[in-house]
């Protein structure tokens, strides 16, 4: 349940300051759930602490009113991530927004040489953002670019990937878990990923678990919260 104060209308509520956990469903955009919630509340100012793309689900926190100066620390801390890479094809996106290539051959890969490639990834690593990704590069979106065709050198980050594991393998597709800093593209560790093994790699699938303390395991459904505001009318 919401801990709204009965004293004050529904409004009052959330422009007071709210933190609402949600389980992103698939397919959603990170916007399209502000947008849902913030027609049912009835206030402008609502926003999320950092995206989950449309095929990922998971941990999305939602910050209305006076809780909207949180986001930014809530952006910063740490995140855990679940998933599926799938080696041996590979796409532009590093995902399944773009079409995969032909798969090569991976008969050759051991269980030896994933778990080698796995430590190279743990620690403080360099990324190369995609090129669909949001960054802005003089003054416009890298997904823009991409979308025209174009590919630009991108500037290498740093990030932390404290915890890294193989929870299941059974090839092509590899089940893991990740707790990394801020700024982590798991798109991009799949895709680097599978050019350390030689035979590519891109993200099959991903759900964010966790977001500092806060779990999804103690996050609405969507459709649940949108009943349950529906009801505060």
């Amino acid at each position: 349940m919401l801990q709204l104060d009965s004293k004050l209308t529904k409004q009052e509520n959330f422009l007071a300051g709210q933190v609402i956990l949600i389980d992103k469903p698939l397919e959603w955009t990170s916007f399209d759930v502000v947008k849902k919630i913030r027609n049912l509340i009835r206030i402008k100012k609502v926003g999320h602490a950092g995206t989950l793309d449309p095929l990922a689900t998971g941990l999305l926190i939602l910050c209305t009113g006076k809780k909207t100066k949180s986001i930014e620390s809530f952006m910063a801390e740490e995140k855990e991530y679940t998933g599926t890479f799938t080696i041996g094809q590979t796409t532009p996106t590093y995902d399944l927004e773009s079409e995969v290539s032909t798969p090569v051959d991976i008969s050759h890969i051991t269980d030896q040489d994933l778990e080698e490639t796995r430590h190279k990834f743990i620690g403080t690593i360099e990324q190369v953002p995609p090129m669909h990704s949001a960054i802005k590069v003089d003054g416009k979106r890298l997904y823009e670019l991409a979308r025209k065709g174009e590919t630009i050198a991108r500037k290498t980050r740093s990030v932390i990937i404290s915890e890294f594991e193989l929870t299941k393998v059974d090839l092509p597709t590899i089940s893991f878990r990740v707790v990394c800093s801020k700024g982590t593209y798991i798109r991009s560790l799949a895709n680097d990923f599978g050019e350390q093994l030689g035979v590519g790699a891109y993200l099959s699938s991903l759900r964010r678990t966790r977001i500092g303390e806060f779990s999804v395991d103690k996050a609405y459904d969507l459709e649940e919260l949108v009943t349950q505001l529906k009801e505060l009318e």
